[in-house]
């Protein structure tokens, strides 16, 4: 009987190919476990967008009072850009002094963890983490306190003569991009630490018996393999930290005011939706700018 199956073209071992609806079955499956996450995105992401798109050409003269109407006020952009531009700056240039001051901290601190910290790791983890645990308005509240004229940290400063008998930190651009840069540091320092966990040592002892000195070995080897962290980190820090507000409103004053703090006035405070509106997808066109300008200089293949 097998060797007639054999002739007949038949193998016993041969599955039969499925059932039509099962097929079907199973190239719908991956969309409809899509669908949950897809439907968040539209209702909570996408719709609001595209309210806030229709909001940015209301016409600028009306309130809420007496509505606003549609207009196609694409004037708003120039208007907004031009009134709020030093805000704009602003933003950009603390994020990127943070942005700096963390790298300078955070690297070493990622490596020190990943590569050196031994059976300590686990806990240097949660110290950074934890302060995560606390609010982000409790936190930056404390800083008010660290940075007070009275606080032991400007007494010390005036002590040492780096500040003088008047000198202060806090409602100043120190305080502000100190505050970002707390705040935001566990963002770069955490995927830091997953690319320079997974660095093997034997490569840097490699490096070594090549003749290469620590400095060089750090630029040849450690550098470029934990580039995926660093850019992953280096946005994850620098997109929230051009957005915030908390910061400079609460350790800085109106001189130090970020476009998050234009942007909050416009909607709360002012009431001016299509300015507020006209901000906002400012800010997210010049952000998406940098990074798609950040990414194609870095290689997204990196973050890959």
């Amino acid at each position: 009987m097998t060797a007639l199956a054999h002739l007949g073209g038949a193998s016993p071992t041969t599955p039969a190919p499925p059932a039509p609806d099962r097929r079907w079955r199973h190239r719908l499956l991956p969309y409809l476990l899509l669908l949950p996450g897809a439907a968040w995105l539209l209702v909570f992401f996408a719709l609001p967008l595209l309210q806030l798109a229709a909001a940015s050409l209301y016409d600028p003269a009306g309130s809420l009072s007496t509505g606003y109407a549609m207009t196609w006020a694409v004037g708003n952009y120039p208007d907004a850009l031009q009134a709020y531009w030093p805000q704009f700056l602003r933003s950009f240039l603390y994020s990127a002094i943070a942005l700096v001051l963390a790298l300078l901290m955070g690297y070493p601190l990622a490596y020190a963890i990943a590569q050196k910290a031994g059976r300590w790791k686990n806990l240097l983890l949660v110290a950074v983490v934890a302060p995560m645990f606390t609010s982000f308005l409790v936190r930056t509240l404390a800083w008010k306190t660290i940075l007070s004229d009275n606080g032991a940290l400007v007494g010390l400063l005036r002590d040492v003569h780096l500040l003088g008998p008047d000198g202060r930190l806090l409602a100043t651009p120190v305080a502000v991009v100190l505050g970002l840069t707390y705040n935001f540091l566990p963002f770069l320092v955490l995927p830091l630490y997953a690319s320079l966990e997974r660095l093997d040592p034997r490569l840097l002892e490699a490096a070594s018996d090549l003749y290469a000195n620590p400095l060089r070995a750090f630029g040849r080897v450690t550098l470029p393999l934990s580039m995926p962290g660093l850019i992953a980190g280096t946005l994850l820090f620098f997109i929230p930290a051009t957005g915030d507000y908390i910061n400079a409103e609460l350790l800085g004053t109106p001189n130090e005011y970020m476009i998050g703090n234009v942007i909050d006035s416009a909607f709360l405070v002012r009431l001016d939706y299509p300015q507020g509106a006209a901000l906002s997808f400012l800010l997210m066109a010049a952000i998406l700018a940098i990074v798609f300008t950040y990414l194609r200089r870095a290689g997204t293949e990196e973050v890959l």
